[in-house]
């Protein structure tokens, strides 16, 4: 492959070469997309039958890890997701609760998208319904059809996997001892079951069904994505991510829907994150070890903690969830807001203790970015900003810092910020938007920033009865204040 081009966005250029793990070819390799300056990516989305769990989101939130950093580079994201709102699950309940499947999803829809806005995935370009694209489905059954991929049966229509000799070159399947012709209808079937899938199902009775030009009926889930993708990104995607568990058959199978139609490559890079495990075993609904965001919000985790954990742990190794690991999340995050709004609000000394802590912030964000150049390798890049932020600590500690040296820093967090969007302290408001209750009512920070500074009126006019009474107030409210050395005053969130 070519070297990694520059690119320019603005005032930022890079000549950093960016390398991902490819599952299809098993390497980790240079990145350089179709277009340049461009990505194209396909993102799976949830299967809106239930609520999405937080082993959902360690998936989505290393997919908004990609997209940040991408966007960082310069480039400019076309991003596709999908929402699977048909399948045999949604069928079933949907049916069990007497309602149509349109209105049985809409309510998992939207707690999904609000889930999003409360961890900070940006939206992508595109984010797409099954069921408002049926079309485009049968347009591509009737495509692979007439190139010879596909038979029917029972007025259902099948992928024959035979016809594509490329068949299990993702997840390396064999299919040397497939049983030929046998088939299956559910849309998820065991590993290694590798067999002719459904493109097309006839409808059951009592079953919601599309009247088509191939028959009345519904898609296949793989069809779904494989259209949508398509449609919106062209023949040959730059980025197609998802968890692990959708290497097969799901992916497999767009892979052999897509390239048996067009006869070019799907995609170019295949990016899948690891699971999310409770006590090391796969957090899943099936197992029902699996807890819900609004859950974890509800015991008092703040969104900011769960994002920074799901984040912290590169997506390509496994990651133990347990309520110490979001207790230092939690941690993690306070230490750097406090460090941000320590260089924002303390006064230091005019002038800057020479260049050395300009070079140690640029360091930092050298080092931040080649972490996550390297295959989104985000413990190295957290690693850099830890170590900025202690050093720095310790020179306004030693009262080294000069108010200089203040700029260079905070631009490091900013660019760390860019990426993981932990920093903001919007945690209860985002809460209040879902509706959960926190206790007692959270201030914002402008009736924060009043009743700060008439405590600090109070010092003054040494009416410190008052200045105590105010501090109590605010730290019923989850504010706690720290006095400086030079008389400012600092204050954080619990």
């Amino acid at each position: 492959m070519s070297a990694q081009p520059t690119l320019n966005s603005g005032d930022r250029t890079t000549k950093t070469e960016i390398r991902f793990h490819n599952t299809l070819t098993g390497m980790t390799e240079p990145f350089v997309p179709q277009a340049p300056g461009e990505v194209r990516s396909y993102t799976c989305g949830p299967t809106v039958y239930d609520f999405a769990h937080i082993g959902n989101f360690r998936t989505f939130v290393f997919q908004d890890i990609l997209r940040r950093y991408l966007k960082s580079k310069g480039y400019r994201m076309i991003q596709v997701m999908n929402l699977t709102d048909v399948d045999d699950r949604i069928i079933q309940k949907a049916a069990a609760a007497g309602v149509g499947i349109r209105e049985y999803t809409d309510k998992y829809i939207q707690a999904f998208l609000d889930d999003r806005r409360a961890l900070n995935l940006e939206p992508p370009e595109h984010m797409v319904r099954a069921t408002e694209h049926i079309d485009d489905m049968v347009r591509l059954i009737q495509r692979l059809t007439e190139k010879g991929f596909t038979y029917t049966s029972d007025g259902s229509t099948y992928f024959r996997i035979a016809k594509f000799p490329g068949y299990g070159k993702l997840s390396k399947i064999d299919v040397a001892g497939m049983q030929t012709g046998a088939r299956v209808d559910m849309d998820r079937y065991d590993k290694d079951n590798a067999r002719d899938f459904a493109l097309w199902k006839a409808p059951k009775p009592g079953e919601h069904f599309w009247e088509t030009p191939i028959g009345p009926g519904r898609p296949g889930w793989h069809i779904e994505c494989a259209a949508m993708a398509l449609k919106y990104l062209g023949e040959t995607l730059d980025i197609h991510s998802g968890g692990v568990d959708l290497t097969f058959p799901h992916h497999e199978n767009e892979i052999a829907e897509s390239e048996a139609a067009t006869g070019k490559p799907f995609a170019r890079y295949w990016l899948h994150a690891e699971h999310l495990l409770v006590d090391h075993e796969k957090m899943s609904k099936s197992m029902g070890n699996f807890a819900t965001l609004r859950e974890l919000f509800s015991h008092g985790h703040k969104p900011s903690s769960i994002r920074f954990l799901l984040a912290s742990v590169p997506y390509r190794r496994q990651l133990n969830f347990a309520p110490e690991s979001l207790q230092g999340a939690a941690s993690s995050v306070e230490r750097l807001r406090n460090f941000v709004a320590r260089l924002r609000a303390e006064k230091f000394p005019e002038g800057s203790s020479s260049a050395r802590m300009a070079e140690r912030a640029a360091k930092a964000k050298d080092e931040f970015d080649a972490g996550l150049a390297d295959d989104l390798n985000t413990a190295q890049a957290l690693a850099a900003i830890f170590d900025l932020v202690r050093e720095a600590n310790t020179s306004m500690d030693r009262g080294e810092f000069r108010q200089g040296d203040a700029a260079p820093v905070l631009a490091a967090m900013d660019a760390f910020d860019e990426i993981f969007a932990v920093l903001r302290d919007d945690d209860a408001e985002k809460l209040k938007a879902l509706g959960i209750a926190t206790g007692v009512p959270s201030l914002g920070d402008a009736e924060v920033e009043v009743l700060v500074a008439e405590r600090q009126a109070a010092r003054k006019r040494r009416d410190f009865a008052a200045s105590d009474r105010i501090r109590d107030q605010l730290a019923e409210r989850g504010v706690i204040l720290e006095d400086s050395r030079d008389g400012g005053v600092r204050w954080k969130r619990k």
